[in-house]
């Protein structure tokens, strides 16, 4: 009696009983030289119709364990740094995503952002998730990335440092600068910014920590975190000059603050403070 042969299904459940919850094409491929591309495709195409597998990038296939099977999609913290690796980009999980992780759940994200180095990479929506990819052209700097631990493994998320100044940069990704403020005020308890460094100063524009100690200081009150980031810019010589609140509207008979050289030209509402 012979015994059945090995196949790709079999593969998917090995994965899964070690742990490993993402697998490639490439890898498919190479465990199973025999089999031409049509029945590699077939066989993937008929584990993902039955929900078992779900691909989230040509080529990269996540595994669905029972647990997450009546949704039918694996959340994205458990297979982020697996494929930000295949596809070799540096990254961190960044915005109301890293927010979240630290406290500040005002409001639960609708997408999950990732931040990430060249070459650019387009948002996705698998199933009603939806990963923002926020491209910078500047090197991530390590230090001011915090692992998290997830089932399959550690992923990367800005602290809470550079969490509050990315919200300030990227405010237009998650509604304008009075979400942020909502979301900012929520990370102030976890907030530190006596260790600011000459990294964080490289990679934070000038204008987000003039827009960032603005916000701390006069719209959420926040006068000694404001002051502590006031005095470690002045160290690491932030030239700060004249600029608008927010950009892209009229600054009208908008006052000016003399410490951040805000023109302030938005009025702030923040949720429940």
């Amino acid at each position: 009696m012979s015994l059945s042969p090995y196949k790709i299904k079999d593969y998917v459940l090995d994965l899964q009983k070690r742990g490993i919850l993402t697998f490639t094409l490439d890898e498919v491929r190479e465990h199973f030289p025999s089999f031409s591309a049509i029945a590699i495709k077939s066989a993937l195409k008929r584990i993902s119709g039955s929900g078992e597998v779900m691909s989230v990038w040509r080529g990269f296939y996540t595994i669905i364990p029972v647990g997450y099977a009546l949704r039918g999609v694996l959340p994205p913290e458990l297979y982020i740094d697996s494929l930000m690796k295949w596809l070799r980009h540096k990254y961190y999980v960044g915005l109301l995503s890293a927010a979240a992780y630290h406290g500040a759940a005002h409001q639960q994200p609708q997408v999950f952002s990732v931040v990430v180095t060249p070459p650019v990479l387009r948002d996705t929506v698998k199933k009603e998730i939806r990963i923002n990819f926020i491209n910078t052209s500047k090197e991530i700097p390590q230090t001011w990335l915090k692992p998290f631990r997830a089932e399959s493994g550690d992923f990367w998320v800005s602290t809470p440092e550079l969490t509050a100044a990315d919200l300030v940069t990227y405010q237009k990704e998650i509604g304008g600068l009075s979400r942020a403020s909502t979301v900012l005020y929520e990370l102030t308890e976890v907030l530190d910014f006596r260790r600011l460094d000459k990294a964080f100063f490289s990679f934070v524009p000038n204008t987000t920590i003039q827009r960032l100690g603005y916000l701390l200081e006069c719209v959420l009150e926040q006068s000694k975190l404001a002051d502590v980031l006031y005095a470690k810019a002045q160290t690491h010589k932030c030239k700060f000059q004249r600029i608008l609140l927010k950009t892209g509207k009229e600054k009208g008979d908008s006052v000016v603050d003399t410490r951040w050289k805000i023109i302030v030209n938005e009025q702030i509402e923040v949720d429940d403070l």
